[in-house]
């Protein structure tokens, strides 16, 4: 189908996801206050990247947004996963070493996690 209609399909799947969304606790509260993320980040990220024009780009989105859907229902969490750095990821020193580490970090980041870097 066209970025469109599969942007349109996400987007309605993540409101039902929304809808429906089980807290793990089991409390009502913690439900409410999930749901509520779920249906801010969804109109947020939909609304930062509606101007995308670029075909590489869109389906970077998509798949961020497929692997994160995939990833919330089966962990029961609807947050972003962490992020582990690779090992002697924490450089302190200045120049070529904190480069180096930056590089790594950027090309262990999951797809899950591109968003993050822009909100």
């Amino acid at each position: 189908p066209p970025p469109a209609e599969q942007f349109l399909s996400l987007y309605t799947r993540l409101f039902r996801i929304a809808r429906t969304w089980q807290a793990q606790t089991g409390a009502a509260g913690d439900a409410e206050t999930e749901r509520k993320y779920i249906v801010e980040e969804a109109r947020t990220l939909f609304r930062q990247n509606q101007q995308l024009t670029d075909p590489e780009s869109i389906k970077t989105c998509i798949k961020e947004c497929e692997a994160r859907i995939e990833i919330g229902l089966h962990y029961k969490n609807p947050y972003p996963r962490a992020i582990y750095l690779p090992p002697r990821g924490l450089a302190t020193q200045k120049g070529r070493k904190l480069r180096a580490q930056q590089r790594l970090r950027k090309q262990a980041k999951p797809i899950y996690l591109e968003s993050q870097d822009q909100s």
